[in-house]
């Protein structure tokens, strides 16, 4: 509206012959637009990081998240569902990406509500747009998992993402998926890609479409098609993203669910046991031990044609940039990092990282022609995956040693061997660790060397001028 009734001044002074005057001066008095550009690496902790400048550039490499102005350290914290004033040591996405988005904690499961009592959280998103700054969010997840979700959605378990699932309650592990006080019928404000089409974003780009195929609770149209009657345009390919006109908000929904993966093990080979000779099964200081064999990570075939990282970030630098004289908030997630940890795909979270790498570099190369851009690089939590010897330091005692977990051996660019072991359990799914995640940004001034996840929530509010509520 403040674009519009400038346009209309302009017009009205040249309709009364006042040509001379020009709009020059109240514009140089306007002050300069802030951004932020907040990227968060899904579970890339320093394992992760390590793991793939060793295979990406060498171990005397240095990826562009190694140059950054300044470096320190996040605290995950994590309250419990039943006392919030007790704290959990491993966090997931739903609660650490909660503490970045609003500044307040909750427990796991849980997208910008409070633990124990379920009230809304505001997000930095919801701030910024009512401050009349422009809001993006990009991931190569679905844009309606968790750590997207937790920046403009409210509900009280992160698996409730469409009208069909809200409905229906089922059983994930320790979380109970169900949501009926989220029911608008109950008062609530729906699954989660219902409040994604009625929110103020400019735009959301990654997967998930078939989480807005089913139709609006207690309506017949589908949530796609309330998506484009409330002004989106709903983009699903790459050469849609690449001409998608820039005055219009965007959704772009370019797979199923998460979008697959850039690289894999070879010949799709994930983790493997090692496997112990029969002799070494009944008796367990003799025998022999046989390693998985050396592997190198290859192209992913399924993600040919897909959009990667750079693109949608590039396109969405683009879209918030264009006649913005307010700033902007962009929010990229490299999710598959975290995703293909969970099934120990080693490979797989090396491609994560390297696209979020390229991200950072649209990012930097936005913020040279921008020098009021706040980039802020981190992670949500850190993940299961190490880099353990090759061979062991106790191998020479006459007793087979090996690990317990599952094990990949990558052969490396330079010809060496990494070891990258994951065994937090004996399931079929890795799970999150504990540690503190690292903290990248481009302006040393702007972060202090550790702080925690919620304190991100204040420098990006900050750095925009958000007022308080």
């Amino acid at each position: 509206m403040k674009r519009l009734a400038f346009n209309s001044l302009i017009a009205l002074i040249t309709t009364f012959g006042f040509t001379q005057v020009s709009a020059q001066p109240d514009l140089a008095t306007q002050p300069i637009p802030k951004n932020v550009i907040l990227i968060i690496g899904d579970g890339m902790d320093d394992h992760q990081i390590t793991i793939a400048r060793n295979y990406l550039k060498g171990a005397a490499g240095r990826l562009t998240l190694d140059n950054m102005a300044q470096r320190g350290v996040a605290q995950v914290l994590t309250v419990a569902e039943n006392d919030p004033k007790k704290f959990v040591y491993v966090a997931d996405s739903a609660n650490s990406a909660t503490a970045i988005a609003t500044g307040q904690l909750t427990s796991r499961g849980r997208i910008a509500t409070t633990a124990g009592d379920d009230n809304d959280l505001t997000s930095i998103i919801e701030l910024a747009s009512a401050a009349n700054i422009k809001t993006g969010l990009v991931s190569n997840s679905s844009v309606t998992d968790a750590t997207m979700a937790a920046f403009y959605a409210h509900i009280n378990m992160r698996f409730c993402q469409s009208p069909a699932s809200i409905e229906k309650t089922s059983d994930f592990g320790q979380m109970t998926i169900d949501c009926p006080q989220d029911l608008q019928a109950n008062g609530g404000l729906g699954s989660i890609a219902e409040q994604l089409v009625a929110s103020n974003l400019d735009l959301a780009l990654g997967g998930g479409i078939k989480y807005f195929r089913p139709k609006v609770e207690n309506q017949s149209m589908s949530v796609i098609e309330l998506a484009e009657q409330l002004g989106f345009e709903v983009l699903t390919s790459t050469k849609q993203l690449q001409s998608a006109p820039l005055d219009k908000k965007w959704l772009g929904l370019f797979a199923p669910s998460d979008m697959p993966a850039r690289l894999r093990g070879q010949d799709g080979r994930s983790a493997e046991e090692p496997q112990p000779d029969i002799t070494h099964r009944a008796l367990s200081s003799k025998g022999e031990v046989r390693m998985p064999e050396p592997m190198i990570c290859e192209p992913n075939p399924k993600s040919k044609g897909l959009p990667h990282l750079k693109l949608m970030t590039d396109r969405a630098l683009a879209h918030l940039s264009q006649d913005n004289r307010s700033g902007f908030f962009l929010m990229v997630e490299s999710a598959l990092i975290d995703k293909e940890a969970h099934d120990r795909r080693a490979c797989g979270s090396i491609g994560g990282v390297e696209q979020l790498d390229e991200a950072l570099d649209s990012a930097l190369a936005f913020a040279q022609k921008n020098p009021n851009t706040l980039i802020i690089v981190t992670a949500d939590h850190s993940q299961s995956a190490q880099i353990v010897p090759e061979n062991s330091l106790f191998k020479g005692v006459g007793v087979p040693v090996y690990t317990p977990g599952k094990l990949v051996r990558l052969r490396t660019p330079e010809n060496s061997l990494m070891a990258i072991n994951y065994a937090t359990n004996n399931f079929i799914k890795e799970e999150h660790t504990g540690a503190n995640v690292p903290v990248f940004s481009n302006d040393a001034a702007s972060l202090p060397s550790m702080l925690t996840q919620a304190d991100l929530f204040h420098v990006i509010k900050n750095y925009l001028n958000i007022p308080n509520n």
